[in-house]
């Protein structure tokens, strides 16, 4: 029988690559599955339905039918729970049995923001998994975000992380074991720690930078109250930002200095090196000739 899949921020670095993941559209092997967007302004004659966080009335039309949903929490938003948790109550009761849920790996079951999401899943859906991925290796690359554009147009990363290390990893292996906890035949109800396989301090993403993109990128480390500010100033949202910075202090003090094999013991292949996304990625730095 074809699995119908409901995919939350569905246009955005993980949810994208799940939803081209089931549909059949990449290498994953996966059979075809019937894909479903959300959406707050859909495209004509997509995948996309509309679908808004806030809008409880865009939440059934979008449920009808689904077997799983992949749940991205509301971009910026400090207290994610308040509009997940009675959605993921409304899905239940529309008959879905299997979610998975993209948290972090800085946030702990019944932690704040997403965690409590995490815990309300874990206690109500019969069927769930929980990624907890590390930070994104997409950060340094991606238009808009504020490392990469921090690299592309001043030559460094700023943080407040000092010489704190991470474990980045690349949003392709979080989408493949996203992909196997919605379609494994068992059910994983399990949270997975998902990790690139080497943690590496903002310098030592600076020197490989450096090295495949022929500039010449420092990282500078800067208080938790000069951070916070940064990220304001770029129009991220008070509470956020608060959030946000609140990690990188907690980065700095060896929160995330570790490493897991979930990747390998989930889809049976190795994670992404940040050398080797680096090499592959070198023209996002690479000054114009």
């Amino acid at each position: 029988m074809t699995m119908r899949f409901l995919i939350t921020g569905g246009t955005g670095n993980t949810g994208s690559r799940v939803a081209k993941a089931l549909a059949g559209e990449d290498t994953s092997g996966r059979q075809g599955a019937t894909v479903r967007i959300a959406s707050r302004t859909p495209a004509p004659g997509t995948r996309q339905v509309r679908f808004d966080w806030a809008d409880a009335a865009t939440h059934a039309p979008a449920l009808t039918g689904v077997d799983g949903v992949y749940l991205v929490p509301p971009v910026g938003d400090a207290e994610p729970a308040r509009l997940m948790v009675p959605f993921l109550e409304r899905a239940l009761a529309a008959g879905v049995r299997r979610f998975v849920l993209l948290s972090s790996s800085a946030i702990a079951e019944g932690g704040p923001g997403v965690g409590e999401v995490h815990r309300a899943l874990r206690e109500l859906a019969p069927e769930w998994a929980v990624l907890r991925p590390s930070w994104f290796m997409q950060n340094f690359v991606a238009p808009g975000h504020l490392h990469g554009e921090s690299i592309r147009t001043a030559d460094e990363i700023v943080t407040a992380t000092g010489p704190g290390r991470v474990a980045f990893v690349d949003a392709d292996d979080i989408a493949a074991v996203a992909v196997r906890a919605l379609t494994d035949e068992r059910p994983h109800n399990a949270a997975h720690l998902i990790t690139g396989p080497q943690a590496l301090s903002y310098a030592d993403i600076a020197e490989a930078v450096s090295g495949v993109s022929g500039r010449d990128v420092r990282h500078r480390s800067v208080s938790v109250a000069v951070f916070r500010e940064r990220l304001v100033t770029a129009g991220i949202p008070e509470a956020f930002a608060r959030l946000l910075a609140a990690m990188d202090d907690s980065i700095a003090h060896g929160s995330e200095d570790r490493v897991d094999p979930a990747v390998e013991r989930v889809t049976g292949r190795a994670p992404r090196s940040f050398a080797d996304f680096a090499a592959r990625h070198a023209a996002a730095w690479t000054p114009a000739p």
